[in-house]
């Protein structure tokens, strides 16, 4: 009888090791999703970035790193090509030359 129920209390850890690996490894991974996204998230802020101070002469960037759409009245929406896909609507003063952010948002797919 008590070799039954050290037996199952064996069993009963070594269960419960088996979990807490699983839980750490999934942390990980989670971890490690998470900083990668973050990188994804600050390369499409900084090529929005980039096509925000050129928008005026846009031509001086070969290859521009966003979509650049006219929207009307000295208005640009920008998205990014990367991913996460950032959107930013922003209005561009001519006669300065000065732009500003009217608003962002994440565009999902």
């Amino acid at each position: 009888m008590v070799l039954a129920w050290v037996l199952s209390l064996l069993a009963l850890l070594s269960m419960l090791v088996i979990q807490l690996e699983r839980l750490a490894a999934l942390e990980v991974m989670s971890v490690n999703t998470y900083v990668e996204a973050q990188k994804q998230f600050i390369a499409a802020e900084k090529a929005l970035l980039e096509c925000e101070q050129h928008l005026s002469n846009i031509t001086v960037i070969e290859n521009p790193p966003c979509h650049i759409q006219s929207v009307g009245k000295n208005l640009w929406l920008l998205s990014s090509k990367l991913k996460p896909s950032l959107e930013i609507l922003i209005f561009l003063d001519e006669k300065n030359n000065i732009v500003t952010r009217l608003n962002w948002r994440q565009n999902f797919e």
